[in-house]
């Protein structure tokens, strides 16, 4: 395992990092390179803030249920999410894209639910 953000995401699945401590490594993983001149001031730390800009959501909340009953509840920094979804097993990509869009957005709430008959789905909500 070369890349460093499979290598943070695999530390907090092995539960030697918790979420909130990999969330700002992976900003910094993300963050374009200082030396790039394109590259501008845009996440809390770069801003010297140290928060999201207000209205912007910092968690989603993601709820698995089996049958009808809640099986996974987890709140994970916006930041974890947005590496960690594109390697959720069975998402599609037009689900995958539209939670980026609403993160990017800044929209709050849920965002994607999705049931089978059976009582078995995936709920997200940003909060």
């Amino acid at each position: 395992m070369t890349d460093p953000i499979d290598r943070v995401l695999q530390l907090v699945a092995d539960g030697k990092l918790s979420a909130e401590d990999a969330a700002p490594i992976l900003d910094a993983l993300d963050r374009p390179s200082r030396l790039d001149p394109g590259a501008g001031a845009s996440s809390p730390a770069e801003t010297g803030t140290g928060q999201a800009p207000a209205g912007t959501p910092r968690f989603a909340r993601v709820e698995v249920r089996e049958r009808g009953r809640r099986v996974v509840d987890l709140r994970v920094p916006i930041s974890l999410g947005r590496f960690a979804l594109s390697r959720v097993p069975g998402l599609s990509t037009q689900q995958i894209t539209e939670v980026e869009e609403a993160v990017t957005s800044g929209a709050h709430g849920p965002i994607l639910d999705v049931e089978d008959a059976d009582g078995d789905g995936v709920r997200i909500v940003l909060e």
